[in-house]
């Protein structure tokens, strides 16, 4: 089964720093196979004989033995990334005119009840639940008066991860190959 690792809050603002070429030889090392990284914010393809329920743990433990980081590790497999690309509108993007991000969210936050624990004013932006993320949308102009800056260090932002869409789209891709690769 082909799986995307998202780790959470990696390379950020100069903390919890992880070199994605040791990351890469952590991962192989728990047993994990196909692996590859794309950007230094972790994302990581991988392929793998495990249930995925079991992978969070095992990655985040091989990751603590290796960087003496805790680090969260959402995982999702070539189906459940299938749907949110379904669900993303073919118009977003994140470039000068637009910034979308895809939210990821954690098992306790999976609900589409999350949309109204999000602070976006009402008229400005979009979010569109599918299940496992929150898609968001907002013309670059409006960015400040969506009032989604307020989301970080909210209790709701500690179970996601964000990525933008360009990032998924890739993430999406990679995950696409590798499982051509294994055909």
């Amino acid at each position: 089964m082909i799986y995307v690792a998202l780790l959470r809050g990696i390379n950020v603002g100069g903390n919890n720093i992880i070199n994605m070429k040791q990351l890469k030889q952590t991962f192989e090392q728990a047993g994990m196979t196909s692996v590859t990284t794309y950007i230094n914010s972790g994302n990581i393809i991988f392929a793998a004989d495990y249930p995925q329920e079991d992978l969070p743990e095992i990655l985040e433990q091989a990751i603590s033995k290796d960087f003496s980081l805790h680090i969260k590790v959402l995982i999702r497999n070539l189906d459940e990334i299938s749907k949110v690309i379904a669900a993303l509108p073919a118009s977003w993007s994140n470039d000068d005119k637009l910034r979308s991000d895809v939210m990821f969210l954690w098992e306790e936050a999976d609900d589409e009840s999350i949309l109204g624990k999000l602070p976006l004013k009402p008229g400005i932006g979009t979010l569109l639940y599918v299940p496992g993320a929150v898609l968001y949308s907002v013309e670059r102009e409006n960015v400040i008066q969506s009032a989604m800056a307020k989301l970080i260090g909210s209790t709701v932002y500690k179970l996601m991860t964000v990525r933008n869409v360009n990032t998924t789209r890739k993430i999406y891709q990679l995950m696409l190959a590798a499982e051509a690769q294994r055909a």
